[in-house]
C-alpha cells in the first residue's frame, strides 16, 4: 500500500516538535547566506567597474545573466534529485560549493575567472532552494506553511541587510575582495550545523500519508503543471515581480552612488535598512496575512503577492527622477521593501497545486523561469538601456533605465490577479485526483 494514514496534524505535530522551529532556523539561515553570497556584488559593482573598467552593460551581464542561467538550469535537475535522494545531503554539498566559489571571487585575477567563479555559485545555490522549502513543507501544517516560507523568505531579506550593510564596510576599508571572502565564510560553518543537528523530515507527513512510490517521472510532473491554470498565471506574476525586483536590487547602490553622489558605506546602510529590516518585516506579513486571510479563502495567497507588486507602482517616478536625495531613499523604501514578499504566498500555493512527491521539481520550475526572466534579464536591461541612453541623458541613463524596468510589476499584478480566478478550482482538482491516486 503506497499511501498510509499517519493520523491528525495534532500527532505530526508532536513527532517533529522540538526540532521542527530549528530545521526552519537553519534553513533559513543557508537562505541568508544564499543572499549575501548572491546580492553582496551589488554593493561591490562600483569598485569591481573601475578595476576592470566595465561598462553598464558588462556590469548588468556578471549580475544577471553570468549568475541566473546557471542558477536557474541547474534548479531543475537539482530539484529531481531533492525528490528523490536525502535532501540534508544535498543541500549540504550545494551550500559548501557555492561558499567556496564565494571565497574564489575574492581571489581572481581577472574578469573572466570573476565570471566563472560567479556561474559556479549559482550552480551551488540552485541546490538549496526548492530542497529547503519542500522540507519547510513537510515540517509544518497546510494552514502554517505560509509563514513558514515567508519565515525562510526572509532570508533573503536579512540576507541583504548583511550583504550591504557589512559588505559596504569591508569593502570600503579593506576592498571588494576582502568583502567577497568575509562573505564566504559563514556558509562553510553552516555545512557542518545542518550535517550535525538536522534530520531530513518525512515527506507528506503534515499531508496525513506517507508516500511509498517513487517520486513521478519529469514529463508528468510538467503535464501537470502545465494544465494548472492557476500555476500558470503564478509563474508570469512570480517572474515579472522578479525582473523588476532583481533590476532594483543590483542597480539601486550604482544609482545611489551615480546620481546622490553616496559613499559605499552610505549606500550599504540604506540598502540594510530598507530592503534588510523593513523587507523582512514585509516579507513576513506577506505570509502571515496570506495564511490567516487564506484559512477560508484561498485566493487570497494571489491577491496578497498582487497587492504587494501594485503598491510601488505610484511611487517609482517619485524615486528615480528627483533630485532630493532623502525624496529618493523615503520613495524607495516600500518597493525595495516589497521585493520579496511574493515568495512565502507563492511557494505555498504551488506546492498545494502538485503531489507530495513533485513539489520540488514543481518550485524549481517555478524558480527557474523567474530567474531566467527575472535575475537573468531584469539586471542585462537596466545595463543596456542605461548605456543605450547615456549619449541623450548622461549619467540621468541609470534613472530612466531603471524606472522602465518598474513596468514588470505591471504584469506582475495582472498574473496574480487572474491566478486568483483558477487558484481554487485547480487545488479542489488536485485534491480530488490526491483522494484517488495511490501516489499521494
Amino acid at each position: 500500500m503506497s499511501r498510509l494514514d499517519v493520523g491528525t496534524g495534532s500527532e505530526a505535530d508532536r513527532r517533529v516538535v522540538g526540532g521542527r522551529n530549528w530545521i526552519l532556523g537553519v534553513l533559513t539561515s543557508i537562505y541568508l547566506v544564499n543572499f549575501i553570497d548572491r546580492q553582496i556584488l551589488a554593493i561591490l559593482l562600483p569598485q569591481v567597474k573601475a578595476e576592470f573598467d566595465l561598462s553598464d552593460t558588462y556590469l548588468g551581464l556578471l549580475v544577471g545573466p553570468t549568475f541566473a542561467l546557471f542558477y536557474a538550469t541547474m534548479g531543475l535537475p537539482l530539484a529531481l534529485l531533492a525528490d528523490r535522494v536525502n535532501r540534508r545531503r544535498l543541500i549540504a554539498a550545494s551550500l559548501a560549493l557555492f561558499s567556496l566559489m564565494t571565497i574564489a571571487c575574492g581571489l581572481v585575477l581577472q574578469f573572466w575567472q570573476l565570471v566563472i567563479a560567479r556561474i559556479l555559485t549559482g550552480v551551488g545555490e540552485a541546490g538549496t532552494g526548492p530542497a529547503s522549502q519542500t522540507m519547510i513543507t513537510d515540517l509544518f501544517p497546510a494552514e502554517r506553511r505560509g509563514r513558514a516560507q515567508a519565515i525562510y523568505a526572509t532570508g533573503a531579506n536579512l540576507g541583504v541587510l548583511v550583504a550591504f550593510a557589512a559588505g559596504g564596510f569591508i569593502a570600503q576599508a579593506w576592498g571588494w575582495r576582502a568583502a567577497f571572502i568575509a562573505a564566504g565564510l559563514p556558509g562553510l560553518v553552516l555545512t557542518v550545523v545542518l550535517l550535525v543537528t538536522v534530520r531530513d523530515p518525512q515527506r507528506g507527513a503534515h499531508d496525513r500519508i506517507v508516500v511509498a512510490d517513487p517520486a513521478p517521472p519529469f514529463s508528468k510532473v510538467m503535464l501537470q503543471l502545465w494544465r494548472s491554470r492557476a500555476f500558470r498565471w503564478t509563474t508570469l506574476g512570480a517572474c515579472s515581480t522578479c525582473f523588476t525586483a532583481y533590476s532594483l536590487g543590483s542597480f539601486f547602490p550604482m544609482f545611489l552612488a551615480r546620481s546622490h553622489g553616496l559613499s559605499t558605506a552610505e549606500i550599504g546602510m540604506v540598502m540594510a535598512l530598507i530592503m534588510g529590516v523593513c523587507g523582512g518585516l514585509a516579507t513576513y506579513a506577506a505570509g502571515h496575512f496570506a495564511d490567516r486571510l487564506g484559512r477560508s479563502e484561498p485566493r487570497w495567497y494571489s491577491w496578497v503577492p498582487a497587492i504587494a507588486a501594485a503598491l510601488p507602482l505610484p511611487l517609482a517616478p517619485i524615486c528615480f527622477l528627483v533630485g532630493d536625495t532623502g525624496i529618493a531613499i523615503a520613495a524607495a523604501i516600500i518597493p525595495l521593501s516589497l521585493t520579496a514578499a511574493f515568495i512565502g504566498p507563492t511557494i505555498t500555493i504551488i506546492q498545494r497545486l502538485v503531489p507530495v512527491r513533485s513539489r520540488a521539481t514543481a518550485v524549481a520550475t517555478l524558480i527557474l523561469i523567474d530567474n531566467i526572466i527575472g535575475l537573468g534579464l531584469g539586471p542585462q536591461f537596466v545595463g543596456i538601456a542605461s548605456d543605450l541612453w547615456r549619449p541623450a541623458l548622461g549619467e540621468d541613463s541609470l534613472r530612466y533605465a531603471m524606472l522602465a524596468a518598474t513596468m514588470g510589476s505591471v504584469v506582475s499584478v495582472f498574473g496574480f490577479v487572474m491566478a486568483a480566478r483558477h487558484v481554487r478550482g485547480d487545488i479542489a482538482i488536485r485534491e480530488a485526483s490526491a483522494a484517488a491516486a495511490p501516489n499521494g
